[in-house]
């Protein structure tokens, strides 16, 4: 790809990029949520046309691409949300749109399920072609994309994000597979926020910034400090570590809260202005914890008080009305209504407040809106923008934002970087020490490790659905995190 422009309405969203992928390399793409990455793939793919520049692909060059000529000239795409057919079987996903006919209207059954077994087998899937995708594991989904574009004989392979919902068992399958696409002489551009897995995967990196490219080298040659600087002109860690304002005042006491087959005799107090972080391997409990002080599921054993009285948590309204917010894991599919506006998205929760009998006063919503979006930095166009439109870091903002319209004293957030690029990851970091200064108390699930001693007061590390461990942040370590989420696992493992 060369010199490639592309321009929307306000927008450059790439200004004159190169970019080149060699056979049998995995080539890694990043860069800050509008940095152009998606933009660049999507003229790969054919669904956007350059107003400039020249696509070669195998000695064939043109000016612009389509979906079908792209398709054609063995360009495959598997996007971070999956791109099947929920109610359909997997076989019937991997042929969606290319079926094999005769007389132009029989299906070839036959020969598409010996194509499709074949292609199982090379992968080494674990699971029948015949089951309905919707029955199957955010991985297994990621797998039969890849069977899908295996199907059409690609000779390029981009992946978006694949890793987002998989575990770190699933990832090492993964990446096993794309090594062995590799070995075949695919060529794959890998577009991803997280550098660990960049160092690990990529054979070359190219970084984009603001619709530019900033710099193409071999991932031997580079650091995770150098791509970050590349991507964002500063070091984000140096910048990330947290001053606390936690105060003495007990605002949350959790005493022996069980959910069966979740976790179990869970207790702990949060403190205002405190953050609260909770670690732990995937499985170990967190994000249970998270819903059940939310309302979404109701404990079996235990007990809850808000600023010392107890309480019961029977519904997220009645959570809601406690004071707690939840920031849940997936917020595209539980934290935000994709089809309606910012504004809207933002006062949800609160709109009693801006109604008279069955009368909306739309001047109250819009003033509540417009002054979340100014305080949380919301980049949008408009307040009646859809939501689906914006970037990961910016949906967040609004989940974030509609809490605060709601007056939450109590923000439980899972896993809030998750898809969000570094740039946008500091600003999160940034918002959320706000908040603490002004008195909100959080609790804070995550995977990310630097994340928790970066923003946390204390850490409980959670294991096998226990609290294993209680620890200082600015007095631990990843490693020592570590060791107590696997010794607390392998412990019950032992006792079981």
């Amino acid at each position: 790809m060369r010199t490639i422009v592309k321009t929307f309405p306000g927008v450059q969203a790439l200004r004159g990029v190169d970019f080149d992928l060699m056979p049998g390399e995995i080539h890694c793409l990043i860069g800050e949520n509008g940095a152009g990455k998606s933009t660049l793939m999507r003229v790969l793919t054919g669904a956007q046309r350059p107003d400039s520049g020249e696509i070669e692909i195998s000695g064939e060059t043109f000016s612009g691409l389509n979906p079908a000529l792209s398709q054609k000239l063995g360009v495959g795409m598997i996007y971070q949300e999956a791109d099947l057919v929920p109610a359909l079987s997997a076989r019937d996903n991997i042929f969606l749109g290319h079926e094999r006919v005769e007389a132009g209207m029989i299906l070839k059954k036959k020969e598409m399920r010996r194509e499709v077994e074949r292609i199982f087998g090379q992968l080494n899937l674990n699971f029948p072609p015949s089951t309905i995708v919707r029955d199957l594991a955010p991985a297994q989904r990621q797998l039969v994309q890849i069977a899908k574009s295996l199907s059409r004989n690609i000779r390029i392979l981009v992946l978006d994000e694949p890793t987002a919902a998989l575990t770190d068992s699933e990832i090492g399958y993964l990446f096993d597979l794309l090594n062995e696409l590799k070995s075949r002489g695919i060529g794959m551009v890998y577009v991803s926020h997280r550098l660990d897995e960049i160092m690990a995967i990529a054979d070359r990196v190219t970084v984009l910034r603001d619709g530019s490219h900033v710099a193409t080298q071999r991932i031997g040659d580079v650091t995770k400090g150098s791509l970050i600087a590349a991507m964002v002109g500063r070091n984000i860690d140096a910048e990330a570590r947290s001053t606390s304002s936690k105060a003495d005042k007990v605002v949350l006491s959790v005493r022996g809260l069980t959910v069966k087959g979740q976790f179990e005799d869970v207790g702990f107090d949060l403190y205002q202005g405190e953050v609260l972080g909770l670690a732990g391997l995937i499985g170990a409990g967190r994000s249970e914890v998270l819903e059940c002080l939310f309302g979404v599921t109701q404990p079996d054993a235990g007990s809850i008080s808000v600023e010392g009285k107890a309480v019961k948590v029977n519904s997220p309204i009645e959570a809601i009305l406690l004071g707690f917010g939840l920031v849940p894991e997936e917020r595209r599919e539980s934290g935000l209504v994709l089809g309606r506006s910012v504004a809207e998205n933002i006062t949800f929760p609160v709109l009693d407040r801006f109604s008279r009998f069955t009368f909306l006063s739309r001047g109250k919503l819009v003033e509540v809106a417009s002054r979340l979006v100014s305080q949380l930095s919301i980049k949008t166009p408009s307040l009646g923008q859809s939501v689906r439109t914006l970037s990961g870091g910016n949906q967040q903002k609004v989940v974030i934002g509609k809490w605060l319209a709601a007056g939450t004293r109590i923000l439980l957030l899972d896993e809030p970087t998750r898809g969000i690029d570094i740039n946008a990851k500091f600003e999160l970091y940034q918002l959320v020490r706000d908040l603490t200064a002004k008195g909100m108390s959080v609790i804070m699930a995550s995977s990310e490790m630097p994340e928790l001693l970066a923003l946390s007061d204390r850490i409980l590390v959670m294991s096998e659905g226990r609290l294993v461990a209680e620890l200082d942040a600015a007095m631990t370590d990843q490693v020592e995190i570590m060791h107590h989420a696997v010794a607390g696992a392998r412990r019950e493992g032992e006792a079981a």
